[in-house]
């Protein structure tokens, strides 16, 4: 098994893999419990908006779709807080609008090619060390964030008109959160691919609720259930030479298949 560590490119796909597995699994326990399960789909096209414009304009797709995505995790946040619209509402129309700018660009430009297809189902052992420092820096100064208010975060989750009213800046930790979110789903396309980023941070946390251990041991579980994720997809990945953001997804499901037979009593 530890032969296909003998290769630069595992080196680098394993690296960016558990840290975006790490961040994904932690993160996706916020977003899951504010009902905001949809909000990684739709940055996650979102940010394909900013790889098509790097592809086009010759810029840094991965720095690109940061830049993007963070902004429309603002737009998100201003018009649910502005103008008391359904998140479920705003989150479908701006992940149709994403999609469709992002088609639209890449067909005028002429990029529909092999690198868009990478960022759009994932493409882990093309990982640069360029992007590995990337994914590095980023996602250090995210998890950084939501390791430093957790406590904040979860009362937010849990009830956020209760912490409106106890005193806590929640306008502001929501925005905090969506921007954090948005780098990471941003930096996680290059690994398992805009179309399913959304199962690396939902469903591990899903699976590790059916546990029903509390909150800090469901976001251990969905840590443990991610990284386990990854390296079980990967390595199936490299021996059998098959996509490797579709079988990190499918041992994803596989765990949460087995966690719901586990937990049905």
């Amino acid at each position: 098994m530890f032969e296909m560590f003998e290769y630069d490119f595992m080196q680098r796909a394993f690296i960016a893999g558990l840290f975006i597995a790490t961040l994904a699994s932690i993160s996706g326990t916020f977003i899951v419990l504010k009902r905001y399960s949809l909000m990684s789909e739709t940055l996650a096209h979102s940010a394909l908006v900013g790889v098509a414009v790097g592809l086009v304009a010759g810029y840094n797709p991965l720095w690109m779709a940061v830049v993007v995505a963070i902004l429309s995790a603002w737009l998100i946040e201003y018009l649910r807080s502005a103008f008391s619209l359904y998140s479920d509402a705003i989150l479908s129309i701006i992940l149709s609008g994403s999609l469709a700018i992002a088609v639209i660009i890449v067909s005028l430009g002429g990029a529909f090619n092999n690198s868009l297809f990478s960022y759009l189902f994932g493409s882990i052992l093309s990982v640069s060390s360029e992007d590995v420092m990337t994914i590095l820096f980023f996602g250090s100064l995210s998890l950084a964030f939501l390791l430093l208010f957790s406590k904040e975060l979860y009362f937010i989750a849990y009830d956020e008109e209760v912490a409106k009213t106890s005193g806590l800046k929640v306008k502001f930790l929501n925005f905090l959160l969506v921007t954090v979110v948005a780098i990471i789903i941003a930096l996680s396309i290059r690994v398992v691919g805009s179309l399913l980023v959304g199962a690396l941070m939902v469903i591990p946390t899903v699976a590790a609720l059916q546990y029903r251990v509390g909150f800090r041991n469901t976001m251990l579980i969905s840590l443990f259930f991610a990284l386990f994720s990854v390296i079980a997809g990967m390595s199936i990945s490299f021996y059998f030479s098959l996509p490797s953001g579709a079988t990190i997804v499918l041992s994803i499901i596989f765990i949460f298949i087995l966690s719901l037979i586990i937990n049905k009593k």
